[in-house]
C-alpha cells in the first residue's frame, strides 16, 4: 500500500496534488510520502514482533536522502551503510553511532579508521585481508572494533544477475567452507572482536525459500562457531525482500519473512540484525515527469519526457519495469514507447507498453520509484541532478534541491596552461 492516488480525477500524494508540485518544483522530480515510509518501517517491524532481540538497519543505499533517513530514525531504525559518506549521513539524520553497520566490500583504511573515530557499532568483514586491515588499524588507534564475518553462502537469490550477491562467484564475503578457518584467524587477532557473522544474499527477492536455505545454513555456521569455542551474540540477516513494481505483482509480505526467520533462528540465542531497503522506501516514491512531445513512431509513437537515464537508472541498467502512468488521466489509452531525452537508445523506459494517453505538456508519473532512484543519478549528457520532495499530508517540502548543470561546470576548472 502507498499514499499515491488519484483524487478528483488529479494524482495525489497523500493530500497535495502533484500539478501542485510540478509547477512549483518542476519536472523532473523524486516525490516522497512521509505516511508511506513510516507504514512500511512500521510493518516491517512488526512482522518481527517474534524476534526478541533486534536491530533494524535500513539499507541506506537505497534512498539516503536526509529527509527519508530521520523519517525512518524516528521509527526506531538504524542504518546500514557501505561506505563512509554514508555513515556521516545517518550520523546527520540523527541515528546514534551504536546501531550503524558499517558493510561492504571495499573498505579502505580511512574509511575504516573514521569508522572507528565515529563509534559505529559493527563493521561487517567482507574478508580475511580486510579484517587483518581492521585489525592492524584499530589496535594502531588503541580501540577494538565489534565485527561480524560476511558469509557467501552460496545461494542462488533468483533475483537478476546484477543485484545477485549471495553466489560463489559474487565479489562478496568468504566462501561458507572457509569461514570457520578465516574466523579462527581473525578472533585471535588484536583490535578486533569477532563477535558474529552476517549474510546478504541478493535484492528484490520474489521468494522467501532462498532466503531460508541461506539462514539455515548460518545457523549451522554459529554451531559450528560455538563448537569451535568462540562467543557468537550478533548475526546479520541482511535484507533483500522484493517490492511490487507491476500492479496486481504479489510478491510475499514481511509477515511471512518475519514468521520464517523466527522459527529458523529460535534456537540460536543472539541479536539479529536486518538491513531492508527497498522494501522501505521503494513504494514511497515515484518520479514526476512532464511529456516533452510525442514523436510518430514507425510502430508506435515515442512518448518523449523529461525524465531520463540520468534520474531514473533502472531500467537502462537492469532492463527494470517501473509502471508508467498520467496524473491526470483522461480514460483513453494508447500503446507507445516511452523514452527519454539523452542521447543515447539505452535511454528507454519501456518499449511498446499500454499506457495512459499522453500529449505534450501533460504530467506523467514512473511508480516505486522511492528505493535506487534519486541515490543512482548522474549528470550525463549535462543534464544536472534531479530534485526530490517529501511530502506529508498536504504539506510538502523540498528536500533536495534541483542541481542545475552550470552549478555542476563552476566546479571544473581549466588548467593555466591551456587558459
Amino acid at each position: 500500500m502507498d499514499h499515491f492516488a488519484l483524487k478528483d480525477g488529479v494524482m495525489h500524494a497523500e493530500d497535495v496534488p502533484l500539478p501542485r508540485i510540478a509547477d512549483e518544483v518542476g519536472t523532473p522530480v523524486y516525490v516522497y510520502s512521509r505516511a508511506t515510509l513510516e507504514r512500511h518501517a512500521r510493518v516491517f517491524r512488526e512482522a518481527l514482533d517474534g524476534v526478541p532481540d533486534k536491530l533494524i538497519a535500513f539499507a541506506v543505499k537505497a534512498n539516503p536522502n536526509l529527509a527519508v533517513l530521520k523519517v525512518l530514525q524516528r521509527q526506531g531504525y538504524g542504518a546500514d551503510c557501505v561506505s563512509i559518506g554514508e555513515v556521516r549521513r545517518a550520523l546527520a539524520a540523527g541515528m546514534a553511532p551504536e546501531m550503524i553497520v558499517f558493510s561492504g566490500v571495499g573498505k579502505t583504511r580511512a574509511e575504516l579508521a573514521a569508522g572507528l573515530k565515529l563509534g559505529i557499532g559493527q563493521f561487517n568483514i567482507e574478508s580475511e585481508e580486510e579484517g587483518i586491515e581492521l585489525a592492524e588499524v584499530a589496535e594502531g588507534m588503541g580501540m577494538t572494533a565489534d565485527c561480524a564475518l560476511r558469509i557467501n553462502p552460496d545461494v542462488d537469490a533468483g533475483t537478476h544477475d546484477k543485484i545477485s550477491t549471495g553466489k560463489a562467484d559474487n565479489k562478496f564475503g568468504v566462501p561458507i567452507d572457509q569461514a570457520g578457518q578465516i574466523f579462527g584467524k581473525l578472533a585471535h587477532s588484536p583490535g578486533v572482536n569477532m563477535r558474529g557473522v552476517a549474510v546478504h544474499i541478493g535484492s528484490q527477492l520474489a521468494d522467501i525459500a532462498p532466503l531460508e536455505r541461506a539462514f539455515e545454513k548460518l545457523g549451522e555456521l554459529v554451531t559450528s562457531l560455538r563448537g569451535a569455542g568462540h562467543n557468537i551474540t550478533h548475526v546479520d540477516l541482511g535484507g533483500g525482500l522484493g517490492v511490487p513494481y507491476r500492479k496486481g505483482e504479489e510478491l510475499p509480505p514481511p509477515a511471512d519473512y518475519g514468521a520464517m526467520v523466527a522459527r529458523v533462528t529460535k534456537d540460536w540465542g543472539v541479536k539479529l540484525i536486518f538491513e531492508p531497503g527497498r522494501v522501505i522506501a521503494g513504494n514511497a516514491g515515484v518520479l514526476l515527469t512532464r511529456v516533452v512531445r510525442v514523436k510518430r513512431g514507425l510502430n508506435n509513437p515515442f512518448v518523449i519526457v523529461d525524465a531520463a537515464m540520468n534520474d531514473l537508472a533502472r531500467p537502462a541498467l537492469y532492463g527494470a519495469y517501473h509502471h508508467f502512468e498520467a496524473v491526470e488521466p483522461g480514460g483513453s489509452q494508447m500503446t507507445a514507447n516511452i523514452v527519454g531525452p539523452i542521447c543515447e537508445t539505452g535511454d528507454t523506459f519501456a518499449m511498446g507498453r499500454t499506457c495512459d494517453e499522453l500529449a505534450s505538456g501533460e504530467l506523467a508519473v514512473f511508480r516505486t520509484a522511492g528505493a535506487y532512484g534519486a541515490t543512482m543519478a548522474s549528470s550525463y549528457n549535462s543534464r544536472g541532478f534531479v530534485a526530490e520532495v517529501l511530502v506529508d499530508g498536504d504539506k510538502f517540502a523540498v528536500v533536495a534541491d534541483r542541481i542545475d548543470a552550470g552549478a555542476i561546470m563552476d566546479a571544473e576548472r581549466v588548467p593555466d596552461w591551456l587558459a
